[in-house]
C-alpha cells in the first residue's frame, strides 16, 4: 500500500524535520516560565518579597550611617545622605540583577529546554522581563518613601529617570546575554566574573560623585558606563546637578556590541549547551 505524502519516511540517514522552531515560542510561555520564577525565587518564604526591598533598603541605611559615623554629615548633593545612596544603589542594583539573571536563565531552566516548545530567548526573556518589573517597583517604592519621610530637597524630572532605567537595562541585558554563553559554555567564568564585578561599586559613581574626583581620575571614571547611569538617575531629582558629561550613546553602544555578540554565539551554540 502506498505511503500517504505525510507518512512518507525520511531517507535513510537523514533525521525527518521537526519544524523550524521560532526564536519565542509565545507568551503563554513566557508568562509559564515568569510564574515559575516567581514561585522559586519569591514564594518558598513569607519573607521572600519583603526582602526584594529590604535588602536594597539595609545598604542604604548601612552607607547612611557609616557616613554619619565618621563624621561626615552633608552628602555630595541634597541634604539626606539616604536619598544620595538610593539614587545611586538602585540603578546599580538594578543593572546587577537584571545581568545576573538574565547570564543565568540557561542554566536555571535547562530542564525545560528539552520541550520543544520551550525555546532559550523564552527563559532568557523570561527572566530578564521579571527582573525589571521587580527592580522597577522596589525603586519606585524605595524613593518615593523616602521623598515622603525625610527632608531630601529633590525635584522629579521623569525623562531623566527613565532614561537612567533605559540604560541600565539596556547594560544589563547586554552583559547578561554575553555572560549566558561564557558561564554556560565555561563555568569558571562565573566565579571570575564575580570577582572582576564586585570593584563596579566603588567605581561606579555610588559612593562619590564624579565632580569629586581630580584629574585624570575623573576622566578615568567615565569609561565606566555604569557611571552614566548613576549620574543620570541623581539628575533627574538634584536641582542643578545637569551631568553634562553623561553619554547615553556610548552605554548603548556598549550595550548593543555585547547583546549582539551573546546572541550570535547563543544562536549558534545553544543546543550544544544545552548538552553540557
Amino acid at each position: 500500500m502506498a505511503a500517504l505524502p505525510d507518512q512518507e519516511e525520511a531517507p535513510q540517514g537523514q533525521l525527518r524535520s521537526t519544524g523550524r522552531q521560532l526564536p519565542f515560542s509565545g507568551p503563554r510561555t513566557v508568562m509559564a516560565l515568569i510564574l515559575r520564577e516567581m514561585s522559586s525565587s519569591y514564594g518558598r518564604s513569607p519573607g521572600g518579597y519583603a526582602w526584594m526591598i529590604l535588602e536594597p533598603v539595609l545598604g542604604i541605611m548601612v552607607l547612611a550611617s557609616f557616613f554619619a559615623l565618621v563624621g561626615i554629615r552633608t552628602p555630595p548633593l541634597g541634604t539626606s545622605f539616604a536619598m544620595f545612596m538610593a539614587t545611586g544603589l538602585l540603578p546599580f542594583g538594578f543593572y546587577g540583577d537584571l545581568s545576573n539573571k538574565t547570564a543565568s536563565a540557561i542554566n536555571y531552566s535547562k530542564s525545560l529546554l528539552s520541550y520543544p516548545r520551550v525555546t532559550y530567548m523564552d527563559a532568557i526573556l523570561a527572566r530578564a522581563l521579571l527582573a525589571v518589573l521587580t527592580q522597577l517597583l522596589v525603586g519606585a517604592l524605595i524613593l518615593t518613601a523616602l521623598r515622603l519621610l525625610f527632608e531630601t530637597r529633590t525635584i522629579v524630572v521623569i525623562d531623566r529617570i527613565l532614561l537612567s532605567y533605559a540604560m541600565a537595562a539596556a547594560l544589563g541585558v547586554g552583559v547578561g546575554l554575553f555572560n549566558c554563553f561564557l558561564i554556560t559554555q565555561f563555568p569558571l567564568w562565573g566565579r571570575a566574573w564575580n570577582i572582576i564585578n564586585r570593584p563596579l561599586f566603588f567605581v561606579s559613581g555610588i559612593i562619590l560623585i564624579t565632580e569629586q574626583l581630580p584629574p585624570p581620575w575623573n576622566e578615568y571614571f567615565l569609561w565606566n558606563p555604569l557611571v552614566h547611569v548613576t549620574a543620570e538617575m541623581r539628575g533627574g531629582f538634584y536641582v542643578g546637578y545637569e551631568a553634562a558629561y553623561v553619554d547615553p550613546g556610548y552605554v548603548f553602544t556598549i550595550a548593543l556590541v555585547l547583546g549582539l555578540t551573546g546572541l550570535v554565539f547563543l544562536k549558534r551554540y545553544h543546543r550544544d549547551l544545552l548538552e553540557l
